[in-house]
């Protein structure tokens, strides 16, 4: 692809959480409604695209992603009337609209599984991915271990087989060796595609190969079971079945954009994955990035569920090599949150004492290297995490049994709970903060997930201050929008961990972004300048002064520099 601008390199991306967003109707849940009344706040951000979590037909054991119609809108999020209104007054304000497509598997209540059940005659049989028993079918046919605790395979009810559910047993997966599998979900993207969305986030794609004759994972105890990522995530057919999906779509809708799901990807898979001709992604999600402090967890439970500090040597590392790697084809997604992580400014910044200055800061940090924004809605609120106070509260099947295995290790119930509201991704589910009424603007009625409602943090409250978080997002997202933010080289500079510093370069213009990402104030001696250049500042946050060459920091201090030569 080369230097190439592609028009996806300018995009910026607001991933809304529909359950969370905003109720229409009064019933606790988020809607499409919801979203519709509020595109006009969402196009004041200053974002282009919009990434919708699951809104089909779906059970809802793993809130939607357990899909059981993917061309039926779920009702609990309105009709299909409502998403095309959805999508023509998104594009009307020059907003595009992604979906999530879940690739790896259906519900169990798909149609498709329903008719494989009925036996290995049915032509739908081969859609999943069966084995049988060890010893005359008494024993799992191996000893892999799913995403969602406990083994990957489930004794179908009513035959001697099992399926394979690399996540929920409500969610076997589906069998991507089998063309008709391939075809078909060609066909529903297509059925989205002709609708007017303008592409796609693919889920979990990097597990669409499983490892044939389903090899035991060595080293474990006759019973145990194993994560066996080398066996389902990343094999080598991944890119063939990706470029057969991404280029049949193309044929039809060229500008279709794609961004794939590759949670546990090395640097280098990510490149294939996007490169055109063997993938065909524009850009993947990589989780890899947050090098966090293992060495203060108990290794017994679950990491995920342990709060602990960003180690911001190892994540400058990470970033500058994803930088480095994925620069020609317009740099790696930008991103502190998801639908899957606790709140950034909880997990990584300082939600009480210093929260806007670290909420502004970690935003400068992230969305003006170079690469896509993907932002999680409240985050340009500076939103927290959700506050909750009883294990009854939390969805998520790994944050009860985080709960039930630590309180087995001793740890107090108040412990287990601390970490569980600073890590599970239940925290960042909380109803988005439109104003301090009861339920924060959200609705009616008590919304399903639980929500922080505080006077100022929210978007009523940010809109009247000009010094808020949310101001300081749109001052962000329009210098994401320059030339130079977009396109320019990307060069991270050696400074001790205390700092994150960086520069952008085009032509004869540079830009500066210099981050204290402490709690203390830090000084910053700034290069002499070249005699023919001149120096500005465009953004900073509280606490910081200039004095000289000097820049002295406030805690979470960040200043953006730009610097233009005229010879």
């Amino acid at each position: 692809m080369g230097n190439v601008r592609e028009w996806w390199h300018g995009l910026i991306v607001y991933q809304v959480y529909p359950m969370s967003f905003q109720d229409s109707d009064g019933d606790g849940v988020g809607d499409i409604r919801g979203i519709i009344n509020r595109l006009e706040y969402i196009q004041n951000l200053g974002v282009n695209m919009i990434w919708l979590n699951p809104i089909f037909k779906s059970p809802k054991v793993d809130n939607g992603y357990d899909i059981s119609d993917f061309l039926e809108i779920d009702p609990i999020f309105g009709t299909m009337a409502e998403i095309e209104e959805l999508i023509f007054e998104a594009h009307k304000r020059g907003i595009k609209v992604i979906f999530d497509f879940v690739m790896n598997h259906t519900s169990d209540q798909h149609p498709w599984f329903q008719e494989a059940l009925k036996g290995k005659d049915n032509p739908y049989r081969d859609y999943y991915i069966w084995a049988d028993g060890k010893n005359g079918g008494q024993d799992l046919p191996n000893n892999w271990e799913s995403f969602f605790t406990g083994t990957v395979w489930e004794k179908e009810p009513s035959g001697d087989q099992y399926y394979f559910h690399l996540f929920a047993k409500e969610m076997p997966d589906l069998n991507w060796a089998n063309p008709e599998v391939r075809r078909a979900m060609v066909d529903i993207a297509f059925f989205w595609l002709d609708k007017g969305v303008d592409g796609f986030r693919l889920d979990a794609f990097i597990h669409l190969q499983k490892e044939e004759g389903f090899p035991d994972v060595e080293g474990l105890d006759e019973g145990e079971i194993g994560l066996a990522e080398n066996y389902y995530a990343n094999l080598p057919k991944i890119n063939e079945y990706m470029k057969f999906f991404t280029s049949t779509l193309r044929e039809r809708y060229p500008d279709t954009f794609i961004v794939g799901e590759a949670a546990s990807a090395t640097v280098e898979l990510a490149r294939s994955y996007t490169d055109p001709v063997l993938g065909g992604c524009d850009t993947v999600i990589t989780f890899r990035y947050f090098t966090m402090d293992e060495k203060s967890k108990d290794p017994r439970l679950s990491s995920n569920m342990q709060k602990t500090k960003l180690l911001y040597g190892a994540f400058k590392k990470n970033l500058q090599e994803w930088q480095k790697v994925m620069a020609d084809v317009g740099g790696p997604t930008l991103y502190w949150n998801n639908h899957d992580m606790a709140r950034v400014v909880s997990r990584i910044g300082d939600d009480s004492k210093h929260r806007d200055n670290s909420a502004k800061m970690l935003a400068a940090l992230m969305y003006l290297q170079k690469g896509i924004p993907f932002i999680l809605n409240g985050e340009e609120l500076g939103m927290k995490n959700l506050f909750l106070n009883d294990i009854k509260d939390f969805k998520s099947p790994e944050a009860k049994t985080f709960y039930k295995d630590a309180l087995a290790l001793g740890y107090s119930e108040e412990a287990v709970l601390y970490n569980l509201r600073e890590s599970s991704k239940d925290a960042s589910r909380g109803a988005m903060q439109w104003d301090q009424s009861a339920f924060a603007g959200f609705s009616t009625v008590a919304p399903w997930s639980g929500v922080n409602v505080e006077a100022d943090y929210n978007v009523a409250a940010e809109e009247a201050d000009p010094d808020s978080i949310l101001h300081f997002y749109r001052k962000v997202l329009d210098l994401k929008k320059t030339d130079l933010f977009v396109e320019g080289d990307n060069h991270l500079w050696n400074t001790h961990d205390d700092f994150y510093v960086y520069e952008r370069v085009m032509d004869k213009q540079v830009g500066l972004v210099i981050c204290n990402v402490t709690d203390q104030p830090k000084e910053f001696v700034l290069h002499q300048l070249e005699p023919d250049g001149y120096r500005q500042i465009l953004l900073q946050n509280g606490g910081n002064r200039l004095e000289g060459e000097t820049l002295h920091l406030g805690p979470y201090g960040v200043a953006v520099f730009q610097t233009v030569y005229n010879s």
